[in-house]
């Protein structure tokens, strides 16, 4: 599923499309060390931010675009 979302900033940098993705099965946190061990980069750490086990995390693809891993639904619903 995509979510499309738009945003007040306007384009300052290569991207087209920003996408937020969002574990199926697992946790977050499983699949950002699956996709740095693939060739994904950290960009910024976003968890926490309202709290305990909520945000994301922005990471980028070996050419530099930029995405952000959610919390899986299930991560979600327990708190």
């Amino acid at each position: 599923m995509l979510l499309f979302i738009e945003v007040p900033e306007g384009k300052s940098a290569k991207n087209r499309l920003h996408l937020d993705l969002q574990p199926r099965a697992g946790r977050r946190d499983e699949e950002v060390e699956s996709l740095l061990s693939r060739g994904a980069s950290l960009v910024a750490d976003h968890r926490g931010i309202a709290g305990p086990g909520t945000g994301w995390q922005v990471l980028a693809d070996p050419a530099g675009n930029e995405f952000c891993v959610l919390r899986s639904t299930a991560e979600r619903q327990a708190g």
